[in-house]
């Protein structure tokens, strides 16, 4: 849901099993990892059908051919206002059924209910990625960001996910994140000078974290994490849809209406 990152501020919390409840995905090493990493990843998400069809889908919706490299480096339909999103592979596809199958799938829901700690969850209606090795194998750096803005106060209490539909590597380009930043900022944030860009953090010190991911993982992040997209210096593409939930505001009749996607970017 377009500019909806940070909808989450004040009355809604992410979960803290302060009554130590049970999970339903997670498990409580899944869980220790979570708070203190800032990131999770749900193994076998989604059963191997929906993934071989959703890729064949994305490709038949960019025009390209996954076995004719000649076909994969065409003018993008869409032109990124986002600098670091240009050449990144973002899919405008949102709303086709096969989505919607990976957005219902009980396991996704039941591991966004972990995180959250209620069952009302609305699903956000994201797009999908087909990033394209680069012709340039000594690419490095790719970029890292927040999608909220770290300067509210309190801060922006949201998650984020990305399902891979592909084996990844280190080189390809997938997720990456900067966990010691994430855990870091409370003390990290004091150094910084008052007019620091909100979205996009002094890495100085870190190094980003290439988080590797299977075919069918869905991988869960604090929106509070610094993430972003890697070059892919692969020989094969990454493909993977974003999905994320949070919790239903049903009195937000603003919200309710909101039909466009979200800009996620991991």
């Amino acid at each position: 849901m377009a500019g909806k990152n940070n909808i989450l501020t004040k009355e809604l919390q992410l979960n803290k099993r302060e009554n130590n409840e049970p999970l339903r995905v997670l498990s409580e090493a899944d869980w220790d990892f979570w708070k203190e990493n800032g990131y999770v990843i749900i193994k076998n998400a989604i059963p191997k059908e929906n993934i071989e069809r959703l890729k064949a889908l994305i490709w038949e919706f960019e025009e390209k051919d996954p076995n004719d490299p000649s076909t994969w480096y065409t003018e993008p339909r869409v032109q990124m206002k986002m600098k670091e999103l240009q050449g990144a592979g973002m899919v405008e596809l949102y709303n086709h059924q096969y989505l919607w199958d990976n957005r219902m799938e009980q396991r996704i829901y039941d591991a966004f209910v972990d995180i959250w700690g209620t069952e009302e969850l609305w699903v956000s209606i994201d797009r999908c990625n087909l990033n394209m090795p680069k012709k340039d194998k000594k690419a490095t750096g790719g970029f890292i960001h927040w999608d909220v803005d770290t300067s509210l106060d309190p801060l922006p209490q949201n998650v984020q996910g990305v399902l891979s539909l592909v084996d990844t590597t280190e080189e390809m380009g997938g997720f990456q994140c900067i966990p010691e930043l994430y855990r870091d900022f409370p003390e990290w944030v004091k150094t910084q000078p008052k007019d620091r860009n909100p979205h996009h953090p002094d890495t100085t010190g870190y190094e980003p974290k290439k988080i590797i991911q299977e075919a069918g993982d869905l991988l869960i992040f604090n929106s509070m994490q610094p993430h972003g997209i890697r070059p892919n210096i692969a020989d094969q593409p990454r493909v993977a849809q974003y999905i994320s939930m949070f919790p239903a505001q049903e009195e937000d009749e603003s919200l309710r209406q909101e039909s466009s996607p979200k800009s996620c970017v991991n």
